[in-house]
């Protein structure tokens, strides 16, 4: 299948019961998704009248896209992928490697191990 073909995989997400970080279960030989397009959802506070009479919520429906981080690092230049960090409200990638190479530091020290 070349790249330009599209596959019949569509990623489901998935929440453990005792994490707020969701996941997706990849199967073998499906490359991880790149972007998802993920519709959000909002009450309005309005109904209107279903097929039966009864009252539907009227929802506000916006579609977004959600993508790779991973992605942008290897196609954007280091300063552009910056310009995106920060939209998000992240730290740019070299500041943010630093202080999680600390915080690896520190929990191998309470642990006991060393990491040089």
């Amino acid at each position: 299948m070349t790249s330009k073909q599209r596959n019949n995989w569509i990623p489901e997400i998935f929440y453990e019961e005792d994490s707020l970080i969701p996941f997706i279960n990849v199967p073998d030989g499906e490359k991880n998704p790149e972007l998802l397009f993920i519709s959000i959802n909002r009450m309005t506070g309005e109904y209107e009248p279903g097929p039966r009479g009864e009252k539907l919520p009227i929802m506000d429906m916006q579609l977004c896209q959600f993508a790779s981080l991973t992605v942008l690092a290897e196609k954007l230049s280091s300063s552009d992928y910056d310009k995106v960090r920060a939209a998000l409200g992240l730290e740019p990638r070299a500041s943010a490697a630093r202080k999680g190479r600390q915080i690896t530091r520190n929990v191998a020290t309470r642990m006991g191990a060393d990491l040089e």
